[in-house]
């Protein structure tokens, strides 16, 4: 396929994507009852951003137009998927797809039934996407890798694939900076960063920094329109228990029926609970967290947009790491 061929098959999945076709519809409730924290609403939020943000003409050709793109390559790259959201390796694939690459992918078992779908989709409308794109319980023979998970698997990725041109993600999370000047449509906005996917996304805050004396009742507040989460037993079963552990254990929390706050210097926090920490000056701790690995997102005013964290655009790449670039250096 030659790059223009490639691009328009990426168009038209968009447009596919975003129709009501019962097929694809059908195949959005099977990846839900296969894993349960792939709600439909949460399947349908990251379809849409994906749409929106990644597979819309005017931004393909601004993005790409940085980028010295291959027509016909050899050369394989194996993808390894993560799966603690809906096609969260899509990107991935749309990097290596567009630069001539052969991908060769292993989904997330927790995400197999959309991803696979989508790539067959494609296949079905041009038969070349058969030859650019495959899908491997076990990826060998490739020539790079691009593979994302824990920092307990990340270190079994090195060892197997540290000796190829590669990629390798580890746990990531994010954070917000508030300065007590948010309006409340901001603290809304950041609820949705909160709690979007059930808080299970790299880029879902985990973890407030606030300055002293900060009033947290409004921000409460704003979570309470998640307050539906208690109906959904994995996310409850969390609630509970994390709430029963404070308790037992005698730690200070505030929560409003649905969400738990906690003084903790982790970045990371389990699902159903945020972590905090004081500040007194801004600019230093904004500074040290510029330089932590472990941050993929920083929210607040001069920095992401509330409400934006989980729409990233074309260039916002994981890791900080620029995936084209990389590809382009094979």
């Amino acid at each position: 396929m030659d790059f223009q061929q490639r691009v328009n098959i990426m168009i038209r999945l968009g447009e596919y994507m975003q129709s009501d076709k019962k097929i694809f519809e059908s195949v959005k409730h099977k990846a839900q009852s296969e894993n349960p924290w792939f709600t439909q609403e949460f399947i349908d939020l990251r379809v849409k951003n994906i749409v929106d943000n990644f597979l819309k003409r005017e931004k393909l050709d601004c993005w790409l137009s940085h980028y010295q793109i291959e027509d016909d390559s050899t050369k394989i790259v194996g993808i390894v998927m993560a799966g603690n959201i809906p096609l969260v390796g899509f990107h991935d694939l749309l990097c290596v797809f567009l630069s001539g690459y052969k991908a060769v992918i292993k989904p997330s078992s927790k995400d197999e039934i959309l991803m696979k779908h989508l790539v067959e989709k494609m296949g079905e409308w041009d038969l070349a996407v058969q030859d650019q794109i495959s899908i491997a319980s076990n990826l060998k023979n490739c020539d790079a890798y691009i593979a994302t998970g824990s920092n307990n698997s990340a270190r079994y990725f090195e060892y197997y694939f540290g000796k190829y041109p590669s990629i390798i993600r580890r746990n990531r999370t994010s954070v917000a900076v508030l300065d007590n000047k948010e309006a409340q449509i901001e603290l809304n906005k950041l609820a949705d960063d909160i709690q979007q996917y059930f808080g299970l996304g790299c880029r879902n805050i985990t973890k407030l920094y606030v300055p002293e004396a900060y009033d947290f009742r409004s921000l409460l507040d704003a979570l309470k329109k998640y307050d539906y989460f208690l109906d959904f037993h994995k996310y409850k079963h969390n609630f509970d228990y994390h709430l029963a552990l404070l308790i037992m254990n005698s730690k200070y929390y505030m929560n409003n029926g649905s969400i738990i706050f906690t003084e903790n210097e982790s970045l990371f926090a389990p699902v159903s609970q945020v972590h905090y920490e004081f500040y007194r000056d801004k600019e230093n701790i904004v500074e040290r967290l510029k330089k932590n690995d472990d941050i993929q997102c920083i929210v607040g005013h001069n920095f992401t947009n509330f409400g934006q964290a989980q729409s990233p655009e074309l260039d916002d790449y994981a890791d900080g790491i620029d995936t084209m670039k990389f590809l382009e250096a094979l």
